[in-house]
């Protein structure tokens, strides 16, 4: 197969993912970054459902003792999951964009030559297609979700928003670099934010820790990394799934890739918590914090030296609250907050999106 064509059948089969991965120019030369040709073709037999070894050899009878060293190199490189429980034999699958391929070579928080080429790339594409695909229908993948000590103390706290809960039942925690910073910073773009604070969970935060992507944490190391990056201004986002936690990341308005295509590109491409920022005029000095740390620019010092929120723009991140010295801004909940969709929705519609 020539290798033009190979590389759009590979886009055109990546794109078959919860979220897709539509064909342009730059798509193209990252894959062929990723996949190697023996790889690209690896790819496209695989699927992004887990399965084992002898299951696969099925589909590659002239690879024969080989293939298991092929799957592992490209787990190694961060295109193929691998995952193996107790007992059981190892199983592999193809990763989607997001969470995959897209973040897999920035994880580690190294510069190589490999990286270089990729970053300038990734940010070309947010703006060619990407963007648009992370904000495809009304189903944004991730979700803002607030710590408890943000809210309003007579906010309630439902099962679904409560951030610090759902990290202590974790069995397994790891944090890796934030690939959106290193991105940036990689085409010389740094940004003044902390990098070591993407943090995984279950099989995810496993198959990292196994490849070298991110170090294993405990829940209470988890719990200060979420501290330090609310006190930083940074919005914790979590998918948009409920009782579901894999992973959470700790996004700055400048360079992550939900937060900037939402200000700067005017997409909806994360789903507000279901609080709001809201400011006791009685309390409040007018001292601007508010408005310098809002990633959204959702709140601003009026002409009544008071600060005023934008509710339409405001994401309900609570990154206005922990620098509030008069503690006159808090989060309550909104009249129309509603529960995250459970996994089927959240399934049902992606897909039929993408369908259509």
């Amino acid at each position: 197969m020539e290798n033009n064509q190979l590389y759009e059948n590979l886009a055109k089969h990546l794109d078959q993912g919860i979220v897709g991965a539509p064909t342009s120019h730059a798509l193209l030369d990252i894959l062929r970054i990723l996949f190697p040709p023996e790889e690209a073709r690896v790819a496209l037999k695989l699927t992004m459902q887990n399965q084992t070894l002898s299951e696969l050899m099925v589909s590659f009878p002239d690879f024969g003792d080989s293939l298991e060293e092929v799957l592992n190199r490209m787990a190694g490189q961060g295109t193929v999951f691998t995952s193996q429980r107790p007992g059981a034999e190892r199983k592999y699958a193809l990763l989607p964009s997001v969470v995959g391929w897209a973040e897999t070579p920035f994880w580690a928080g190294k510069e190589t030559e490999r990286t270089r080429k990729l970053a300038p790339l990734w940010l070309k594409y947010r703006e060619e297609a990407f963007g648009a695909e992370l904000s495809r229908g009304d189903m944004p993948v991730v979700r803002v979700l607030p710590v408890s000590k943000q809210l309003r103390e007579s906010s309630e706290i439902l099962p679904y928003n409560a951030l610090e809960t759902m990290v202590e039942a974790q069995s397994f925690c790891a944090v890796a670099h934030c690939p959106c910073r290193q991105m940036h910073a990689q085409v010389g773009d740094v940004c003044d934010h902390s990098l070591e604070n993407c943090l995984h969970f279950g099989s995810m935060g496993r198959y990292m820790v196994e490849q070298g992507l991110a170090r294993r944490i405990s829940a209470d190391e988890t719990l200060r990394i979420l501290k330090e990056a609310n006190e930083e201004g940074l919005v914790h986002a979590v998918e948009n799934i409920e009782g579901h936690l894999g992973t959470i990341c700790n996004c700055c308005g400048c360079c992550c890739v939900f937060l900037e295509t939402k200000s700067k590109m005017g997409l909806h491409t994360i789903s507000s918590s279901s609080y709001v920022a809201q400011v006791d005029p009685e309390l409040c000095v007018a001292c601007g914090t508010c408005e310098e740390r809002c990633p959204m620019g959702a709140i601003a010092v009026g002409d009544d030296d008071i600060a005023v929120v934008s509710e339409n723009i405001c994401i309900g991140c609570g990154v206005c609250t922990p620098t509030c010295d008069p503690e006159a801004v808090e989060l309550t909940l909104r009249a129309e907050a509603k529960p995250p969709p459970d996994l089927s929705e959240f399934l049902t519609v992606r897909y039929k999106e993408e369908s259509a």
